[in-house]
């Protein structure tokens, strides 16, 4: 990369840059704030598109605080855009570079500065709302099925939730590891899209537990099903829990686990260090983008926003039966 396509130190096109901000009360507004300045092995993105998650709308409501280093005012767990500045031992990226990331927040916003290994490249055939929507589902999900439980190639996997952002992006990484997807959704209306993705049958969470055994289990709404799961685990299955909006408790039958010698993992990218997010960021770039370039795996995208429309970006977010991922344009 010569050096004649790298700005370095702070980006200064304007002197604030405008965010989300999340004023007291949980009211969502848009404010101005100071632009970032990259330093040592930081790099600067002007951001293109970034996707809403389960966490953003948490810590509006005040029951998911951001991470120790990252904005308390500013959501944001994932984000696509240009590289404007790099600090002086950046050297993976170059000025103009298409780049996507994960980050603890500030994502919703003009600018960005990041860590260079918390970033991957963006295939160029995903356009911004893709990529933006991208980095936090298809981490987790391939942090999920593929560091957690270690999917194989022929078992069975059941996938709820299905119909959301990390839901759609296991379906599709589980059937590229050749396993046999059966997907959890409630609306029947989302099936055939699901089907597409690559799932050989779609149930109601009702009738989810009658699909089984199952190998492998990625809760992805939460544990007020967990027992009747019990009920439906081959011997050696794994049991990874990801999301937990209808529920965070849950009675657990030891015996079940035993009698099938299962296991349960729980996971969360957010809080997680720098250098573990790194290494699922890098798993990803390695594993995954090549089948994106491919068009073997795509980002579906429900529905995009301009920054100024955020308060009907979450709206439409909390809504039921959305099918994809919804999409911040700033």
């Amino acid at each position: 990369m010569p050096d004649g396509r790298r700005k370095r130190g702070c980006q200064k096109e304007a002197e604030t840059l405008r965010a989300v901000t999340i004023d007291p009360g949980g009211i969502l507004t848009i404010r101005d704030h100071d632009d970032p300045c990259a330093g040592g092995e930081d790099v600067v993105v002007r951001i293109r598109a970034a996707g809403l998650n389960n966490a953003d709308l948490m810590q509006v409501q005040g029951k998911y605080p951001a991470p120790s280093g990252s904005p308390a005012d500013i959501p944001g767990l994932e984000f696509a855009g240009e590289v404007v500045a790099l600090g002086p031992r950046a050297h993976r990226y170059a000025v103009g570079d298409r780049v996507m990331g994960i980050v603890g927040g500030g994502a919703q916003a003009e600018l960005i500065c990041v860590h260079e290994c918390a970033l991957m490249p963006i295939p160029e055939n995903l356009s911004w709302a893709q990529a933006g929507g991208f980095p936090e589902a298809f981490v987790t999900a391939h942090d999920a099925l593929v560091a957690q439980t270690a999917l194989r190639p022929g078992e069975r996997v059941l996938i709820t939730g299905a119909a959301g952002g990390v839901g759609m992006a296991a379906v599709q990484i589980a059937t590229a590891i050749g396993a046999e997807v059966i997907a959890s959704v409630r609306n029947t209306a989302t099936w055939d899209a699901i089907r597409s993705l690559g799932a050989s049958t779609v149930v109601t969470p009702d009738d989810a537990d009658t699909k089984g055994p199952y190998d492998v289990i990625l809760e992805l709404v939460g544990v007020d099903r967990f027992a009747s799961h019990l009920t439906s685990i081959r011997t050696g299955s794994r049991i990874v829990v990801i999301g937990t909006g209808s529920g965070a408790q849950a009675m657990l039958d030891f015996r079940a686990l035993s009698r099938n010698r299962a296991s349960i993992r729980a996971s969360t990218l957010r809080a997680r260090p720098l250098e573990d997010k790194a290494i699922a960021t890098r798993a990803v770039e390695r594993e995954i983008l090549p089948l994106v370039s491919r068009s073997k795996l795509t980002v579906v995208v429900s529905s995009t926003f301009p920054l100024e429309e955020v308060r009907a970006s979450y709206a439409a977010f909390g809504a039921r039966g959305k099918l994809g991922k919804i999409v911040l344009l700033p």
